[in-house]
C-alpha cells in the first residue's frame, strides 16, 4: 500500500517551531475560517485542508504532543501496532482522556503496522484527540486582548488633571450572534452522529466511541455567521471620556476596565491603557516629582540679598536671596513641584536655580561705579582655582 506523506504541521499552520500557543491559535482560526466545510459547500479539498489544519492545531496546542511531535515528528516511537510489554496495551501520555470508551476484543489493531487492513491504531488516536480537542476548542471561553493608546497632554493637563474624550476601535460582541460565532436560529441536528455527539470507530477487534469530528461532539450543525465570519467579535468605534489624574508624566499610564478587545465564548473583556506624552514646558522641567526653573538676578540682588517673586505652577511665589548669592545656586521651594501619581496628594520641591545678570556698562556712570567697586573690593574669584590647579 502506497504512504502518503503528511505535511509538517508548522508548515501547515504558517508558523515557525517556536511560535508560541497564541500565535498558533491565532493561525489556526485564520485557516479554519478559510477553509471551513461550511464557507465551501461541495469542496472536498477545502474539506480535507480543514481535516488536516484541525489536526495540527490538536497536537501543536497541546504541551505534552508538540513535545513528543517536536522530537520525533510522525514517526512516534510504539507505533506499528505492536502491543507493549507486560499484556496490555496501554495509552502512553497517562490516563486515557475522559469520555472515550474503550473496547477490546482482543489485540488484532489492523492498519499497516499490524499486517491489517483498515485504520491504524495511531491514526484512531489522532481521531479520539481531534474530536476531544475540537469540542474542548468550541466552548473554551479566551478573555480578550489588552488595548494601548497613546495621547498628548499639555504640561497644564499634567499637572492639573484632565478629562479627555477620546475615540478608540475595538473588537465588540458581534450584535447578531451575540459572540456565539453561529447564525441565530440555524441549527439542525448532525447527521453524522444523529446528534449524540459521538461516533464509533472500528480497528480489527477494537471499538472506540469518540467525539463527532463533524460537529465538535455538540451534536448539532450550525451556520457560521455572516456578520462576523464566526469570530464572534466585530471592530466597533466607540467614544469614551479618560479621566486624566493630576502628575501624568510622559509614559504613564491610565487603565479603563474592560474596554479592550472583548473575549471568545464569553470570555472575559481585555482593559483598555492610556499612555501619556506631555508637551514639554518653555520654563519648567520636570524630573521625577520635582520642578527645576532658572531665575534670572541682578548683580545687586545676589550681592546685598533680596526677595524675588519666582513663577510656580500654582502662580507666583516669593524667593529669598541670600546675601553673596553665586550664579548656579539651587534654592528650594518646598512642595511647590509636581502632584505625585504614586502617592496622591503629595507634591514634590521646586529648584530655583539663580542665574546672576551682569549689567551691560554702556552709561559712564555704570562704569564708573564698577571701576570704585573693583577698587574697594579687588578680591581676585579665581585665586583659589589657581591654587587646586597646581600640579
Amino acid at each position: 500500500m502506497a504512504t502518503t506523506t503528511k505535511q509538517d504541521y508548522y508548515e501547515l499552520l504558517g508558523v515557525s517551531r517556536t511560535a508560541a500557543v497564541k500565535d498558533i491559535r491565532a493561525a489556526y482560526r485564520k485557516l479554519a475560517r478559510k477553509y471551513h466545510p461550511d464557507l465551501n459547500p461541495g469542496d472536498k479539498s477545502a474539506e480535507e485542508k480543514f481535516k488536516q489544519i484541525q489536526e495540527a492545531y490538536e497536537v501543536l496546542s497541546d504541551t505534552k504532543k508538540r513535545q513528543v511531535y517536536d522530537q520525533f515528528g510522525f514517526n512516534t516511537p510504539g507505533q506499528g501496532g505492536t502491543p507493549p510489554q507486560g499484556g496490555g496495551y496501554g495509552y502512553s501520555g497517562g490516563a486515557a482522556p475522559e469520555d472515550v470508551h474503550f473496547d477490546f476484543g482482543g489485540f488484532d489493531f489492523g492498519g499497516s503496522g499490524a499486517g491489517g487492513g483498515g485504520t491504524s491504531f495511531r491514526d484512531l488516536f489522532s481521531q479520539v484527540f481531534r474530536g476531544q480537542n475540537a469540542a474542548r476548542e468550541a466552548n473554551e471561553r479566551e478573555p480578550g486582548s489588552d488595548l494601548e493608546f497613546q495621547i498628548e497632554i499639555t504640561f497644564a493637563e499634567a499637572m492639573r488633571g484632565a478629562v479627555k474624550k477620546l475615540s478608540i476601535t475595538r473588537l465588540d460582541v458581534c450584535n447578531v450572534c451575540h459572540g456565539a460565532g453561529v447564525q441565530p436560529g440555524d441549527e439542525k441536528v448532525c447527521p453524522t452522529c444523529g446528534g449524540t455527539g459521538q461516533v464509533t470507530q472500528v480497528s480489527g477487534k477494537m471499538r472506540f466511541q469518540i467525539a463527532c469530528s463533524r460537529c465538535g461532539g455538540t451534536g448539532r450543525l450550525h451556520t457560521m455567521c455572516k456578520n462576523c465570519g464566526g469570530e464572534g467579535r466585530v471592530p466597533r468605534v466607540e467614544s469614551l471620556d479618560v479621566r486624566i489624574p493630576p502628575g501624568a508624566q510622559t509614559g504613564s499610564r491610565v487603565r479603563v476596565a474592560g474596554r479592550g478587545n472583548a473575549g471568545l465564548h464569553g470570555g472575559a473583556p481585555g482593559d483598555l491603557y492610556i499612555v501619556m506624552k506631555v508637551e514639554p514646558h518653555p520654563f519648567f522641567e520636570r524630573r521625577g516629582d520635582d520642578l527645576y526653573t532658572v531665575v534670572p538676578v541682578t548683580v545687586t540682588e545676589a550681592s546685598l540679598g533680596s526677595k524675588v517673586e519666582v513663577p510656580t505652577i500654582d502662580g507666583r511665589a516669593q524667593v529669598r536671596i541670600p546675601p553673596g548669592t553665586n550664579s548656579g545656586k539651587k534654592l528650594r521651594l518646598r512642595e511647590k513641584g509636581a502632584p505625585s501619581i504614586r502617592q496622591p496628594g503629595k507634591r514634590g520641591d521646586q529648584i530655583v536655580e539663580v542665574q546672576i545678570v551682569v549689567p551691560k556698562p554702556e552709561d559712564e556712570r555704570v562704569r564708573n561705579l564698577l571701576k570704585e567697586l573693583s577698587k574697594l573690593d579687588p578680591e581676585d574669584p579665581r585665586r583659589e582655582i589657581f591654587s587646586r590647579a597646581t600640579v
